[in-house]
C-alpha cells in the first residue's frame, strides 16, 4: 500500500546565488522513505527556482550565474515590470527559464542522486528571501 508523506523547508537566502540544501533533504527522507518511492520538491515562489547540480566544484555555481547575469541581465530600460526592484523582472524570467518543481526518485529509502548531484535553490533576486520548498514524498 502507497503512503504519502509532506514538510516544508525553509531556507534564508543571502541573495542571488545558488544555496545547497541536499543534506536537508536526505535527512527528511531517509526518515521517512520505505522501499521504492517518489519526492517531489515544489518551491512556491515566482523570482527563484530549483535545480539538480554538481556540487564537487563551486566554478560551476559561478560559471552558471555568469551566463544568467548575461542572458538576464539587471536593467530595468528592457523591462515594464520594475515597481518591485530592477531585480524582480530579472529573476521572473530567470525562474521561467529554470524550475520550480523537481522530482526525485526514491530505492532502497534514499534518493537517487548521482555522485555530483546535488539539489540547490537558486535565488534570482539580489537581496535575501526566506523561501519555502514543500516537499512531498510517496512510497509503496
Amino acid at each position: 500500500m502507497a503512503q504519502q508523506t509532506e514538510t516544508e523547508i525553509t531556507i534564508e537566502t543571502r541573495g542571488r546565488g545558488l544555496f545547497e540544501f541536499t543534506a536537508e533533504v536526505t535527512a527528511w527522507v531517509s526518515e521517512h522513505a520505505r522501499g521504492t518511492g517518489l519526492l517531489t520538491l515544489f518551491l512556491r515562489h515566482t523570482s527563484a527556482s530549483l535545480l539538480i547540480q554538481e556540487n564537487a566544484d563551486a566554478d560551476v555555481l559561478r560559471d552558471l550565474e555568469t551566463f544568467f547575469a548575461a542572458l538576464v541581465p539587471d536593467d530595468p530600460a528592457r523591462y515594464r515590470h520594475v515597481t518591485e526592484g530592477p531585480d524582480d523582472m530579472p529573476a521572473h524570467i530567470r525562474a521561467a527559464l529554470t524550475q520550480t518543481q523537481l522530482s526525485i526518485p526514491v530505492s532502497g529509502g534514499a534518493l537517487v542522486l548521482g555522485t555530483w548531484q546535488g539539489i540547490y535553490l537558486y535565488e534570482h533576486r539580489t537581496a535575501g528571501h526566506v523561501r519555502k520548498v514543500a516537499l512531498h514524498l510517496l512510497t509503496g
